[in-house]
């Protein structure tokens, strides 16, 4: 197999370049990507840089671009490739170093949706139960991990990086919103009221093609539209 990766190394090289590896299958242990990427940096060359955590999916710490489309390298199973492979760095952030890319935008737009729980209740001594069906509300939006694969597909980010909130951020605030537990409903649809930061997604669906996680993003901005259209006071 040929795997051939985009490298650059901001201390050393000007531009980037494509470098490519040719990997027996049969000399390492594993049928992943990730697998394959990790025996290039322990036996061919340990100046590649990638980033990985778990290896299970759950992390969300290696997303790349192979043969064109963002996914998790832990997820991808060799027998499913080609003989010829090429990895990028996910398109839309900035690349610190080879397969290592800057979320620092990214974790800025998902903090601005105010990712956690709030109550007005003053004396919580007991836990705050949901009915079954407010539960299953939230079914599509919490498993997110939080990869960047969707942003990082979504044009609308690439074109308002700093304004427009992007799908992962906005499947976070549809998760709250739709949260029968939590009281500032209002106050996260009016967060998210401008023309930049919820309007620009054009539903294209790339999100929704990439994530490792089967989750529709573009499903999620749609019903935030919803309830803003209905309405702060409505729900």
């Amino acid at each position: 197999m040929q795997i051939n990766i985009q490298r650059f190394d901001p201390d050393k090289d000007e531009n980037p370049y494509m470098k490519t590896y040719t990997v027996d299958t049969s000399a390492f242990h594993g049928v992943m990507l990730l697998d394959a990427l990790e025996y290039i940096k322990t036996a061919l060359d340990d100046s590649l840089a990638i980033r990985r955590s778990c290896g299970g999916g759950v992390c969300g710490s290696d997303g790349m671009n192979v043969n064109g489309k963002n996914g998790l390298a832990c997820q991808t199973l060799l027998k499913e490739l080609p003989e010829k492979v090429t990895i990028y760095p996910m398109p839309g952030m900035p690349v610190i170093r080879d397969l290592v890319v800057d979320m620092s935008q990214f974790y800025q737009h998902y903090d601005s949706v105010e990712p956690y729980l709030q109550s007005d209740t003053s004396d919580l001594e007991a836990e705050q139960l949901q009915s079954e069906e407010d539960r299953a509300k939230l079914d599509g939006l919490y498993e997110c991990i939080m990869c960047g694969c969707c942003t990082s597909a979504c044009p609308s980010s690439w074109w308002n990086p700093d304004k427009f909130v992007g799908p992962q951020g906005l499947l976070t605030a549809a998760r709250f919103v739709l949260d029968s537990r939590d009281d500032k409903r209002d106050e996260r649809l009016e967060n998210l009221s401008d023309k930049y930061r919820l309007y620009r997604c054009r539903g294209i669906f790339n999100c929704t093609n990439v994530c490792p996680k089967g989750l529709n993003p573009t499903a999620a901005i749609a019903e935030l539209r919803v309830q803003q259209s209905e309405g702060y006071n409505e729900l």
